[in-house]
């Protein structure tokens, strides 16, 4: 499925001051780049009194004289996102077109088109990439953007719907580093704390292998019970967690002080926290491909089970990874994009870094299923040996044992040296199945936690991988956090929610409420209240924020409208293939998926695995009436904001202020890339419905390039 990402990003009041010293901008194309040129020309000030874009744009009109050349509609990165960004005169670092300045509080910008790629990178790549995609791949069978106020003033909601999408998933997924942290500072001792099973000492002195312990594994033991301090379901919370409380302060903490200068100190962060992981995943590469079993781990990844297409769940799931990985819909992308210059090609990054992230997910899950096919192979091996040592017992030799394996508590006679009969009652004899063990690879935290630390146990120098592999997890995790709470402390700047509070005080104000929040997910069922947040605070609704954007784009911006606004960024004009997508494909996929998962859940049901001590295992539980409650409240709080703010601007209450213009250099861009007019083909005038005066049909705007419109002024959306 193809997804679109465009934004159109509404100016702040510090863009309507008037530019300081430059009369006139005139870009020129010098060793490659863009550059700034600030010779003075009465006649003509950039971005004030420039002609306007005339023709090839159905959502500009002939500019009056004076008229200032703005225009709303700009794009920018993720699967083609747009955002209009703010960039100071006179800079010669963003390889771009750049809006006048506007005082000291202009917009900030990245110092560099790498430290962008990096963040963008570090952000779509992350944890999921790991954990979730080899996982979801074993399982299930081997765009993202934000449309702001300017497409539609009945569709602003879109834009708070990600926002909260991105504090909701903020809240447990730096629970996730607080884990890894916490296994980082364990990784440091002698002997792994998970290696071996802990002693249980009783009151005369003596002690034993704690039996819950010996049912599961150390690894197990170890993350259930002194990790998680895990209770039987999730409404008994028993114990408070102390340790993961302290860890989740760190790890706010650790968050802030990245994030406390937006992207001037985050977009320096990430040159460490983007490329760590490349390096620790190319060692566990070559580690993974000696070990034996790497080609049956292999195989079961690549080993598709066809059957499982007809499930719609596997399909929801695919497409929620998707969005996870890529950070679709979540508004983090739009954030970062929003600090670059105007005619940033956005094609091109998109395409980066979907490749980017793709190579990374199929690579990380060359690396863990090697690492699991080591494993199986193991505990499969183990298990050949004290199957075959029981039956040496029973039958004496293995040229003895029978074809079949009698069931368990089976009497057998055998006749002994001296003639006489030994009754024997048949054991149970355990089943070593290669398969079985592949199949029943942990999920999410226990891939990670659970199998990958048995699998680490058995290297030599095991403190090494250790420290090694949840280094790597803590820098994947804490780069997708930078870009997820980046969409919300942009999100609330740009709303002007507080408008005299601080950047740096607004983003510690809301990490601190995330802090307090997330304290949640610190006692014993908070392991089940972080499942509840997992599954719900982000399949569902992505994917309905995501179609709504879709929606806004394509039929009530316009699809010709929008692609004209990505060719004046990029210079070259979408193919057919992305508009189809954009208009048909994309919302036509989200909606089956949306409306066949509802119901598989609402006939099968929902529920959560809970830990059984005395069996060592897990078993199934159906959610609790409140926390139905709560998943309801998560959805509703997130996509909610959709229909209110659509049915206030219908009142006549509008929610976000909209008297303010946005900026974008149409005449500019138009003779920068030396664009003209483009005429319909006849193959859009049959798939978009586009009519004669240039208007679209099936729900498009009805006015034509010359019609006039209130809401069109010179250029100016309001």
């Amino acid at each position: 499925m193809a997804n679109t990402a465009h934004l159109v990003r509404r100016q702040s009041s510090r863009d309507l001051k008037p530019q300081k010293s430059v009369d006139r901008l005139e870009m020129k194309e010098m060793r490659g780049r863009l550059v700034v040129d600030s010779r003075k020309n009465p006649t003509t000030n950039y971005g004030t009194t420039n002609p306007g874009f005339d023709d090839s744009s159905p959502s500009i009109k002939a500019k009056k004289p004076n008229a200032p050349a703005h225009v709303s509609v700009n794009v920018s990165s993720s699967i083609v996102e747009s955002t209009a960004p703010k960039m100071p005169t006179g800079s010669t670092e963003g390889k771009g077109i750049f809006r006048p300045e506007a005082g000291e509080d202009e917009r900030e910008n990245w110092d560099s088109k790498l430290t962008f790629l990096l963040a963008t990178v570090g952000y779509a790549v992350g944890l999921g990439n790991v954990w979730r995609f080899p996982y979801l791949a074993q399982k299930n069978g081997g765009g993202a953007f934000l449309i702001p106020y300017f497409v539609s003033p009945y569709l602003g909601g879109i834009g708070i719907s990600s926002a909260v999408v991105s504090f909701n998933v903020a809240l447990y997924y730096n629970t996730i580093i607080a884990w890894c942290l916490f296994y980082f500072v364990q990784s440091f001792q002698s002997e792994l704390p998970w290696s071996e099973c802990p002693n249980k000492y009783f009151q005369n002195g003596s002690y034993a292998p704690e039996p819950e312990c010996q049912e599961s594994s150390p690894t197990q033991y170890f993350w259930y019970r002194t990790t998680l301090m895990i209770s039987k379901d999730i409404n008994t919370p028993e114990v408070f967690n102390w340790k993961i409380a302290l860890a989740l302060v760190i790890a706010w903490i650790l968050v802030y002080m990245c994030m406390i200068k937006g992207i001037a100190s985050s977009g320096k962060v990430v040159y460490v926290t983007a490329t760590f992981p490349y390096l620790v995943l190319i060692i566990f590469f070559f580690r993974g491909v000696t070990l034996p079993g790497m080609s049956d781990g292999l195989r079961h990844l690549f080993t598709p089970k066809w059957y499982t297409l007809t499930d719609p769940v596997v399909w929801l799931e695919a497409g929620t990874q998707i969005f996870f990985s890529l950070g679709l819909a979540f508004g983090g992308l739009i954030a970062f994009s929003s600090y670059n210059p105007v005619n940033n090609n956005c094609y091109r990054d998109a395409i980066m870094v979907s490749l980017t992230n793709c190579f990374t997910s199929m690579f990380a899950g060359i690396v863990v299923f090697s690492v699991i096919g080591f494993k199986a192979t193991m505990v499969y091996e183990k298990c050949l040996v004290d199957r075959n040592s029981t039956l040496i017992g029973i039958f004496g030799h293995p040229e003895r044992f029978p074809d079949e394996i009698p069931p368990a508590g089976t009497l057998l006679n055998f006749t002994n040296g001296n003639n006489s009969v030994d009754n024997i009652i048949m054991p149970e004899i355990p089943e070593c199945d290669l398969q079985k063990e592949l199949d029943n690879s942990a999920s999410g935290t226990g891939l990670a936690f659970i199998i990958f630390t048995e699998a680490i146990n058995q290297f030599p120098g095991a403190q090494f991988w250790s420290v090694l592999f949840f280094l790597m997890l803590f820098t994947l995790g804490i780069d997708s956090q930078f870009g997820t709470l980046e969409g919300v402390v942009t999100s609330i700047v740009d709303m002007k929610l507080f408008p005299n509070l601080r950047k740096e005080i607004l983003t510690g104000a809301i990490c601190l409420v995330c802090c307090i929040i997330s304290m949640a997910f610190a006692h014993g069922a908070g392991s089940y209240v972080f499942v509840l947040f997992d599954n719900f605070s982000g399949n569902f609704p992505l994917l309905i924020i995501a179609f709504f954007e879709c929606i806004g784009v394509s039929y009530v911006y316009g699809l010709r409208r929008f692609a004209d606004d990505i060719e004046l960024m990029t210079g070259n004009r979408p193919g057919l293939y992305w508009l189809i997508c954009w208009k048909y494909l994309s919302p036509l996929a989200m909606l089956t998926i949306l409306v066949a998962s509802f119901v598989e859940i609402i006939c099968e049901g929902s529920g959560y695995q809970t830990w059984v001590p005395n069996k060592g295992s897990t078993e199934r539980q159906e959610w609790p009436t409140w926390a139905l409650v709560l998943i309801f409240i998560l959805i509703l709080a997130s996509v909610l904001w959709i229909p209110a703010v659509a049915i206030f601007r219908l009142l006549g209450i509008p929610i976000i202020d909209d008297n303010e213009k946005a900026w974008f250099p149409a005449e500019d861009l138009k003779e920068f890339h030396g664009i003209v007019p483009h005429e319909v083909t006849a193959a859009e005038k049959l798939l978009f419905c586009i009519r004669a005066d240039g208007s679209e049909g099936m729900c498009c705007p009805t006015g034509g390039l010359n019609d006039d419109d209130d809401d069109i002024d010179n250029g100016n959306l309001t």
